[in-house]
């Protein structure tokens, strides 16, 4: 049975996903997605707005992308502790398989657009709650069985755990190395959890 072909506005959309993610907002013009999408340029205009409406469209794609990724976390059949590392090693070995070019999207927008563009700001700040809220629930849980000290709030470890991950994530981006990331996960799991 043959594919479907994906829609023009899919195609625009997942060439400025990746356009803006390797380049950022303001290096990125309509023309590099057009051309990444094999697509003139007069048709980005018939399905988004503007370059920040794409923009907002392909940060929603991208974090539904990191959603599917917390399925580990979900995943009730091992201990909460186990999860977490899980997914945290999962993290780690996508920036690595990616070479460490693109860094993260979120950390990405935010710090590039967060003075330039509110409507970017917003959604970039639901997506770090969003993040923060499924990581505490499973902390949370680890605190509860004792595998995690209680002294923080889960949310409050969790926000750190985001925070920690992406410093190291622009760490790793700049030296071009992983080290960042495998120090972060020993940090965490030695420090910040213990």
């Amino acid at each position: 049975m043959p594919v479907p072909r994906r829609s023009l506005r899919d195609q625009l959309l997942e060439a400025g996903l990746e356009t803006l993610h390797a380049k950022g907002f303001n290096a990125t013009s309509v023309q590099d997605i057009t051309d990444a999408a094999g697509a003139p340029k007069g048709s980005f205009y018939n399905h988004f707005e503007s370059k920040e409406a794409l923009a907002i469209e392909a940060l929603r794609q991208y974090v539904a992308r990191g959603q599917a990724r917390r399925a580990v976390l979900r995943d009730r059949s091992r201990p909460a502790i186990r999860r977490l590392r899980a997914y945290l090693e999962g993290l780690i070995e996508a920036a690595t398989e990616a070479r460490f070019s693109s860094g993260c999207l979120l950390g990405n927008f935010g710090a590039e657009l967060s003075g330039q563009s509110p409507l970017i700001r917003k959604h970039v700040d639901g997506a770090f709650c969003a993040w923060r809220d499924a990581l505490a629930e499973v902390i949370a849980e680890a605190q509860q069985a004792g595998d995690v000290p209680g002294k923080f709030a889960a949310g409050e470890l969790a926000e750190f755990v985001i925070d920690a991950w992406e410093g190291a994530i622009l760490r790793a981006k700049v030296a071009k190395s992983r080290k960042p990331l495998d120090l972060f996960l020993e940090v965490t799991f030695a420090k910040t959890l213990a």
